[in-house]
């Protein structure tokens, strides 16, 4: 018998498994296991996943939930991993504690590069690995390079199909098979969340503003963008605003956000932070009339999903302040820079552009490789070619928002090296002289 365990660190992530599970994508077993693991920074004080409304439709999939934080408390998830030489004790321990015998083990993660799915990965060895991306970020590159013993083991990468015609950037140094979800197995679990959820002060055909989390800028730039939202929805004729804070972010403060509606004569409902429910649940149950946001995946599932008017708001603010370069949320941010209009064009909110495999493909077809490359040049050093193809015949006023030029330069990348010294970047003895003159400077 083989025990499946599912590591899902959020409602959206637990969603996303159910929906692969519905859609066949992993074969029977004897045991399927959710282990849920808390990676908001006070775990103890976010509501926990198997409070959500809708969870129990979910849980239906699983004969088992379990919890990573309870198995590792007091130590926080997203900063521990095991010893090498503890690993075995580990195994053992978790093994007599969860009551899978000698059975092997099929594993199921989210990041491979983060804590918590190494940690899983690392202590249960030796058993098939498959790797789910549930938002934007899987069109990004692997966040650090994934210890040999765990990448070798990934057979397969699932992932909505967020961006038509795009293959996902993820794990891309590996051979693991990328494989979408298909929409319909997606839409039928976000439906099933929407029957459980509670029902909404707004109306029909609200506008709906979806915050970021916290952390992606200064936390007055952050209020300032979020009264920037209201300001431009307002001005678009939409007279009623439902705000949805970020799941996994602290609630936000809406005295001013409220005040400004009220100046503007437009009503604002906030969601519950307490009972926190999907944004693609209000895609269903609210039929928005408008959608903004920054980075939020909902954005795309609300365009391509739900056929909605999407919108973005602070996205160009985003790409200038994130740091550091390699910040995990710059793909989603550029993919819906390139992608969406900008909420302060009324024009082209209006238009509502039909996101297609051709639209996608010319809008971000050269530009995620270049962005994936500068990123993270240690992990996809094959991406260099279709970086110096795009920055060399693409660059221009719109595009240098997407990227650095010290970054640029500190990987001898076109754009900030003159045309006529270009050979330099393709002399490898002369980009070594170089590293060893700047470190002598240092010294």
């Amino acid at each position: 018998m083989t025990v499946q365990i599912f590591v899902a660190s959020g409602l959206h992530g637990t969603a996303v498994l159910a929906a692969a599970l519905d859609s066949g994508c992993f074969e029977d077993s004897g045991r399927r296991v959710l282990l849920l693991c808390d990676t908001t920074a006070i775990p103890e004080a976010a509501v926990p996943v198997e409070a959500m409304p809708g969870f129990a439709r979910l849980r239906t999939r699983f004969d088992e939930v379990l919890s990573w934080n309870d198995a590792v408390f007091p130590l926080h998830p997203s900063a521990w991993t095991p010893r090498a030489d503890d690993v075995p004790l580990w195994e053992r321990h978790l093994r007599r504690a969860w009551g899978l015998g000698d059975e092997e083990v099929e594993l199921a993660l989210e990041s491979p590069h983060t804590a918590p799915a190494q940690a899983v990965a690392q202590i249960f060895t030796g058993g098939p690995v498959t790797v789910y991306a549930d938002g934007l970020t899987g069109y990004g590159p692997t966040g650090g390079k994934v210890p040999p013993l765990i990448g070798t083991r990934v057979r397969q990468l699932l992932h909505p199909d967020l961006l038509p015609g795009l293959a996902p950037l993820l794990l891309g140094e590996s051979d693991a098979v990328a494989r979408p979800l298909p929409a319909p197995a997606l839409l039928k679990v976000y439906g099933e969340l929407a029957s459980e959820a509670p029902e909404s002060e707004a109306p029909q055909g609200a506008a709906l503003l979806l915050l970021s989390g916290p952390g992606a800028l200064p936390a007055a730039e952050e209020a300032e963008l979020h009264l920037r939202m209201v300001r431009g929805t307002a001005a678009l004729g939409h007279t009623h605003l439902v705000l949805q804070p970020h799941p996994g972010g602290p609630a936000p403060a809406t005295r001013d956000l409220r005040a400004e509606a009220a100046r503007l004569g437009v009503e604002l409902t906030v969601q519950d932070p307490g009972a926190p429910v999907l944004a693609e649940v209000l895609h269903e149950r609210l039929r928005p009339a408008l959608v903004v946001g920054t980075f939020s995946t909902a954005l795309l599932t609300a365009a391509l999903y739900y056929g909605l008017p999407v919108a973005r708001a602070g996205t160009g603010t985003l790409l200038e302040r994130l740091t550091p370069y390699e910040h995990p949320a710059r793909i989603p941010v550029t993919v819906v820079d390139a992608l969406l209009p900008d909420l302060a064009d009324p024009a082209a909110v209006a238009d509502r552009p039909v996101l297609t495999e051709a639209s996608v493909a010319g809008a971000l077809g050269g530009l995620l490789p270049a962005v994936a490359f500068a990123m993270q040049p240690r992990v996809r050093p094959d991406l260099r070619p279709a970086a110096e193809r795009y920055l060399s015949t693409r660059l221009n006023a719109r595009t240098w928002r997407y990227f650095k030029r010290r970054r640029l330069g500190s990987l001898a990348l076109p754009g900030v090296v003159p045309a006529r010294l270009a050979f330099v970047r393709r002399n490898a003895a002369l980009r070594r002289l170089a590293r060893r003159a700047r470190a002598l400077k240092r010294r």
